[in-house]
């Protein structure tokens, strides 16, 4: 028999039994701020919803637009962002940079607005009954409130704007901050570039797409985060603050957008690994080494003793316009690494070879570590991932900090540590 379930109003939300297709009668919208770190959770939690019988359409920026092919289970419609071609180049490694010419461009243009109402006045499809957007995009949460379309911030950070810690001063880097312990002043989000006030105003554009939105929707989960949840429940002013994740894990295994090429071979060589026997190392989409840097991380893998997979992607060190590995370190390592451009992050971290992850601590990487249990080496680049770090090492204890410039024995001392339990207590 064929089975009818019908939402408030006498909508049809699916029909299922042989022969029958579901059609769902209620919509949501998706816009993500269009890079890495961003993309693949919010389109997670599309995933998430489009299970649980939701219609989602995805809205994405001609910037590092996404590929519809990929994702058929979506609608895609594409939103002019109004940023030149020749700046976004010039920007594109610049998250910071990148956020608040996106917003200037979207805010001085209708384009925004009409292809929501577009979308909105779509007959053929179900009408969005709200949208999920990231905390970056408050050019897109202003049109969506001028058209009456309520909005759900997803990953915001608001208690930053308010506090007095940007630029963060010499003295006070060891101060802790009373309101969020256990991190200090050195552990808040910043700018690599210190560009404090491009940062304090990302901050504040957060903190307004917060407070014009219905909810808050953030990829962590109660058990890891209760009194962070309390406490952000207490702050702000918002019906909903749903911990909703983690969403890799809650999502499909097909789902996922890489702007990379992901290189599978990789998990063939892991499968040929004892177990727990290697550390991999991948320092995110966007953060960069220079070449002295680079090479003491090299000789520090191969000096460890242990086998490691390490992504270096194109654009990742600074001054080389290649990813040329040292003279000498093929034979250094003599089969025990393997070095790849990008990295299927969520199967390399549930192989059974892998012992420890050397990580940037973007919240997404840090979350897929912790979901397998994988122990963590510490190194932070910019934004939240310091906070992240420093919530690692001390309040969950699940990894060491590696502090300070980057030398050989550090990196070596740090994987013997963790993987071998070397010198650990």
């Amino acid at each position: 028999m064929a089975a009818v379930q019908k939402a408030r109003g006498g909508d049809v939300v699916g029909v299922s039994g042989r022969g029958a297709e579901t059609r769902p009668a209620r919509r949501v919208l998706v816009f993500p701020l269009p890079f890495q770190g961003h993309i693949n959770p919010m389109l997670q939690l599309a995933d998430v919803l489009h299970a649980r019988g939701l219609a989602v359409t995805v809205l994405h920026t001609h910037f590092n637009a996404l590929d519809p092919a990929l994702h058929p289970q979506f609608d895609f419609v594409s939103v002019p962002d109004g940023v030149p071609a020749e700046v976004a180049a010039t920007k594109k490694g610049n998250i910071i940079d990148m956020i608040l010419a996106m917003n200037e461009a979207m805010e001085a243009s209708t384009a925004v607005d009409e292809v929501l109402a577009s979308v909105m006045a779509d007959d053929a499809r179900p009408r969005p009954a709200c949208m999920f957007i990231d905390g970056n995009l408050l050019a897109v949460q202003k049109a969506a409130a001028r058209l009456g379309l309520p909005t759900l911030c997803f990953l915001a950070y608001p208690m930053l704007c308010e506090r007095c810690y940007l630029p963060r001063q010499d003295s006070q880097l060891y101060m802790p901050v009373k309101e969020l312990p256990p991190l200090r002043v050195r552990d808040l989000f910043f700018s690599i570039n210190n560009d404090h006030e491009k940062v304090r105003k990302v901050l504040a554009r957060i903190t307004e797409t917060v407070k014009g939105s219905s909810g808050v929707v953030i990829n962590t989960f109660e058990a890891l985060e209760t009194k962070e949840l309390e406490r952000i429940r207490g702050e702000l002013d918002l019906p909903l603050v749903l911990a909703a994740g983690p969403l890799h894990k809650l999502s499909s295994t097909s789902t996922g957008s890489t702007l990379l090429d992901q290189d599978y071979s990789c998990i063939k060589w892991l499968d040929s690994q004892p177990a727990r026997s290697g550390v991999y190392v991948s320092f995110g989409s966007l953060a960069s080494l220079n070449s002295s840097e680079f090479f003491e991380v090299a000789w520090g893998l191969a000096n460890s003793g242990h086998n490691f997979l390490w992504v270096v992607r194109p654009g990742m060190i600074n001054g080389i316009s290649g990813t040329d590995l040292p003279n000498g370190f093929d034979v250094a390592i003599e089969g025990r690494g393997k070095v790849i451009q990008w990295a299927p992050q969520q199967e390399v971290l549930a192989h059974p070879s892998v012992g420890a992850f050397w990580t940037h601590n973007g919240w997404n990487s840090t979350l897929e570590g912790m979901s397998e249990g994988i122990p963590m080496i510490c190194r932070p680049h910019s934004a939240d991932q310091t906070m992240n770090a420093r919530y690692v090492v001390e309040t969950w204890g699940v990894g060491i900090e590696l502090e300070g410039a980057l030398e050989r024995w550090k990196v070596e001392l740090a994987i013997r540590n963790i993987v071998g339990g070397e010198g650990s207590s």
